[in-house]
């Protein structure tokens, strides 16, 4: 990766922001194309009006301001005799597909990802921030390759992020479509490049210090991993990995319970429901060849094996902490408190960045969350405030101020060790324990 250091930053830097503009499309695309109701258009998406289009019109950014025009052009079409049921035709289309404003939305957001992709560039790249303090200057051109890896991958998760990010709010949902593919990249990217997660110094017994990545018991070294977390012959993680993988796969199925008629009756449905959806046999199909592609690296062993299994319990634990304050929700407020799009999408983060990210972004995001919603409250009187968002904000934060959150973090992670998830178990409690009390307070107000 020498040569594109050679390259002049600005040079590089125009390239990222071309790249950033281009997903930012993609997420246009995505958000126009996977909502129930899309509130946003792309030209990359088909429909009736874009079949005319030119190659102009579909160019990110500048493409908004032909269609623009265009837009303007067809409304003011039909107006002679004979053309006046095509021109009408043509009028309904577009007012239907790309009415007043149609065009500020993408356009913000094909710029703000085009210079994210950029600002991310300079940091990551030429200024190093995410690695350590006291690397010396000599070391970055050696350590090129691992940090352009580790750019690629957070930009292919800020698209993921983007894409939810316009769907849910828009339509309060966030779809497997955006997830999935997201969490199988994440797996893979910590599976055949492990180095490409969060940089961490890991401490060698002569407490010397070696750069190295977010692992399952960082900031421990993974030498010092019990045996039965390696990989070949210990089938204990083998056995551990695939019922992550599994869990995953299972959570994903179109398995309705409700238990108004009683347990046997939501029994039956479930399983009936299962038997007969055909996303039970697509995921099993996919859960088949995860546990091959898991078993390969179990047997390979080494940091590959450690990356992969860092990523599975990164998904099951940032899945698993959403999937658990929404069922604490349910239970202590009687009504859906959060989506389940809101568990896959921690999953996908969790899978790239680590079951200890998954924790600072699980208290990071009410923080915006808890600001913004009270303006969405006051000013839109709405109750429901979609929380996917707020997730993303959280990682993207999290990404650019790693160095301070993590030094911040160790120690705790240190003291607490494998006390670590009864600490969440606390937390959520409590969680549980306010929302009641908030629960009593609205039913005494009210």
């Amino acid at each position: 990766m020498n040569w594109i250091l050679a390259v002049p930053i600005e040079l590089r830097l125009a390239i990222a922001f071309l790249a950033g503009a281009c997903l930012g499309a993609w997420a246009n695309w995505a958000a126009a194309r996977l909502a129930w109701e899309p509130r946003s258009v792309s030209p990359w998406a088909w429909d009736p009006a874009a079949a005319s289009l030119r190659w102009v019109d579909r160019l990110p950014i500048i493409g908004w301001f032909f269609l623009r025009r265009r837009a303007a052009i067809v409304a003011g079409e039909g107006r002679g005799p004979r053309s006046r049921n095509e021109g009408q035709k043509n009028r309904d289309q577009w007012s239907r597909l790309y009415g007043d404003g149609f065009w500020i939305r993408p356009l913000l957001v094909e710029l703000f990802a085009g210079a994210g992709a950029a600002a991310l560039y300079w940091w990551e790249i030429d200024r190093g921030g995410l690695l350590p303090a006291g690397v010396p200057p000599q070391l970055l051109p050696g350590l090129a390759t691992g940090m352009h890896v580790q750019w690629l991958c957070h930009i292919v998760l800020g698209w993921h992020m983007l894409a939810a990010s316009l769907i849910d709010a828009d339509e309060k949902l966030i779809p497997d479509e955006i997830t999935v593919p997201g969490t199988l990249f994440g797996l893979l990217a910590a599976a055949v490049y492990p180095f490409a997660m969060l940089p961490v110094v890991w401490r060698l017994a002569n407490d010397r210090g070696e750069l190295g990545f977010l692992h399952l018991l960082s900031p421990r070294h993974p030498h010092a991993w019990p045996d039965w977390l390696t990989g070949f012959p210990h089938v204990g993680s083998l056995v551990m990995g695939l019922a992550l993988w599994w869990l995953w796969c299972v959570a994903l199925m179109d398995r309705p319970w409700c238990t108004r008629w009683g347990w046997r009756w939501a029994t039956r449905l479930l399983v009936a429901r299962l038997v007969r959806s055909p996303a039970t046999r697509r995921l099993c199909r996919l859960g088949l060849a995860g546990s091959v592609f898991i078993a390969a690296f179990w047997f390979w062993g080494g940091l590959r094996w450690a990356g992969l299994l860092t990523g599975l319990v990164g998904m099951a634990g940032g899945g698993g902490l959403i999937w658990m304050v929404r069922v604490i929700g349910a239970v202590t407020l009687r009504r859906e408190a959060m989506g389940f799009g809101d568990v896959t999408l921690m999953a996908m983060i969790g899978a790239l960045l680590g079951w200890q990210s998954c924790l600072v972004i699980f208290f990071l995001a009410p923080l915006a969350g808890l600001v913004l919603g009270l303006l969405q409250v006051l000013l839109r009187r709405e109750n429901e405030i979609p929380y996917g968002p707020f997730l993303c904000l959280a990682a993207v934060v999290l990404i650019v101020c790693w160095q301070p959150i993590w030094d911040w973090l160790r120690v705790p992670l240190l003291l607490l060790g494998g006390l670590a998830p009864a600490f969440v178990a606390i937390c959520l409690v409590a969680m549980a324990v306010l929302l009641g009390l908030w629960r009593l307070v609205r039913a005494l107000l009210s």
